[in-house]
């Protein structure tokens, strides 16, 4: 039921009703939801005025709808050139505050019907009578008038027509709007199509020229990834007076920058360094921590070139600098000091590496094996003031350092299991050869190349070893096995 309250009357008049707000509100809302404000002439309508007028006997009779400030009309019979007029005040906008059909046999007699324009201007309307058109859920739209210039009453059976007349008026509303609900469906569902088959098009498109792209960015990742592998590097082992050096680095794929770096250099005087390590992770990232990692080394040893000292520079520098993110590294390094008996001795520290491996061969023509483990040595960059543990020995002619990285021992053998430690103890001890940094580097890569997958990682050799005398004219060797500046790779392309 529509509410309305009244207001206070002027003396000789009825009170008027006015609307509640949240009721019109919600009234509003369903006009709006048929959209049939101004709309254009439809027959049905028409129909509609015409079958009252002639039904009634009166000249004029209206199908309206009340908007908020106007009553608008939907078909005018005996009513031409007016479109809308305004609701205030309006016989159609007193109609629907009703919930029967409103009825005026003499509007001259009526305290609000007297000043409305149709009553008070040159139509002159005497007569008037107005059911509402109310939605299943208790709306009032607007309402079917009938008008006549002469006053007049109607019968019970008259006000029942004209309700029945509102009624079809609501059936034609909600027609048209399941017809406008379904046109608008299928639109959207064409729209729908229409989009998929778009983005299909789009998809499949993108999809061909993603491959084209792949196919031609293939060959430029991996020599990128080399040239910028290559930076990472020492081009070639320098010549360190009474040493031999050799070295290898292969990388499990083309397309990724490893993360294992290693270096040797000169310090002050006739001392060398030497630096094996493995950045955690692969690719740009990585390879950002590896260049910064050489860098802050040999930077470092510059300056003080004792090996724990120069882990810990680097640690500070790995949980410092915005460039290297998260990432943490292991490292070993070293520092060789000439003998004056020849050789050298060697501080080597440790930063959560794997060992390094003292070799030379025994009397008995057997390999001795040591591991340089120092310990105690924690992960790079993990660990504000992590502790870094070294140790001391002497290399002497014949023996030989190796150096590598966790891809050689964490290869697989034809059983499935890693090489590990125990595998590459044995792999060292049961050598016959030479034990020089050259031999140990290619019997390295040569068990590599015999086991069924390779490496599944990136894998890094040093090896360092003092010749024996007269084993060169000038006593000093430098050798770069399988050069890092054109570094390999495992896998398939």
């Amino acid at each position: 039921m529509q509410q309305a309250s009244a207001t206070d009357p002027a003396p000789g008049r009825r009170p008027e009703l006015v609307p509640d707000p949240d009721v019109e509100t919600a009234r509003i809302a369903a006009v709006r939801r048929y959209d049939i404000l101004d709309t254009p002439p439809d027959g049905a309508f028409d129909r509609v005025a015409a079958m009252a007028a002639r039904l009634f006997d009166v000249p004029v009779a209206t199908v309206t709808i009340v908007d908020t400030d106007r009553i608008w009309f939907k078909a005018a019979h005996g009513l031409e050139g007016v479109a809308e007029i305004g609701r205030d005040p309006g016989l159609c906008g007193s109609a629907i505050l009703r919930d029967d059909t409103m009825v005026i046999p003499d509007t001259l007699e009526d305290p609000v019907a007297v000043d409305n324009p149709l009553v008070a201007g040159e139509m002159g309307v005497r007569f008037y009578a107005a059911a509402p058109i109310i939605t299943p859920d208790g709306h009032k739209l607007g309402t079917v008038n009938v008008l006549d210039t002469r006053p007049r009453s109607i019968t019970e059976e008259d006000t029942a027509t004209l309700a029945d007349l509102a009624a079809i008026v609501l059936d034609e509303m909600e027609l048209r709007l399941s017809a406008l609900r379904a046109l608008r469906d299928e639109q959207a569902r064409r729209e729908a199509e229409r989009r998929h088959a778009e983005a299909e098009r789009a998809r499949a498109e993108a999809e061909r020229a993603a491959r084209e792209k792949a196919e031609q960015d293939k060959a430029a990742i991996a020599a990128f990834a080399s040239t910028l592998q290559r930076t990472l590097l020492p081009p070639a082992l320098p010549a360190v007076p009474g040493l031999e050096l050799a070295c290898h680095y292969r990388t499990a794929s083309a397309h990724d920058v490893g993360g294992d770096f290693y270096d040797v250099f000169p310090l002050d005087g006739d001392r060398w360094a030497f630096f094996l390590g493995d950045v955690c992770g692969k690719g740009p990232e990585a390879a950002t921590v590896t260049a910064l990692a050489r860098h802050t080394l040999r930077a470092a040893a510059q300056i003080n070139a004792d090996p724990v000292t120069v882990l810990s520079a680097l640690n500070t520098m790995l949980l410092t600098d915005v460039t290297a993110g998260r990432r943490f590294c292991t490292v070993l390094f070293g520092l060789l000091e000439p003998r004056k008996d020849g050789g050298f001795t060697v501080t080597i520290a440790a930063g959560g590496h794997p060992p390094a491996y003292h070799v030379r061969p025994d009397d008995n023509g057997a390999v001795w094996v040591r591991a340089v483990r120092p310990q105690g040595g924690m992960l790079v960059g993990a660990f504000p003031q992590a502790p870094f543990a070294q140790t001391t020995f002497s290399l002497t002619a014949g023996e030989s350092l190796f150096l590598y990285t966790d891809g050689l021992i964490e290869a697989r053998t034809t059983e499935g299991a890693m090489l590990g430690d125990d595998g590459l103890t044995g792999f060292l001890h049961q050598r016959t050869g030479p034990v020089t940094a050259t031999s140990l580097v290619e019997d390295s890569i040569t068990l590599l190349t015999s086991l069924p997958d390779g490496a599944g990682d990136d894998v890094a050799l040093l090896a360092l070893s003092v010749p024996r005398p007269h084993t060169t004219p000038d006593g000093s060797v430098s050798a770069t096995a399988h050069t890092a500046a054109a570094p390999e790779h495992f896998g398939q392309e």
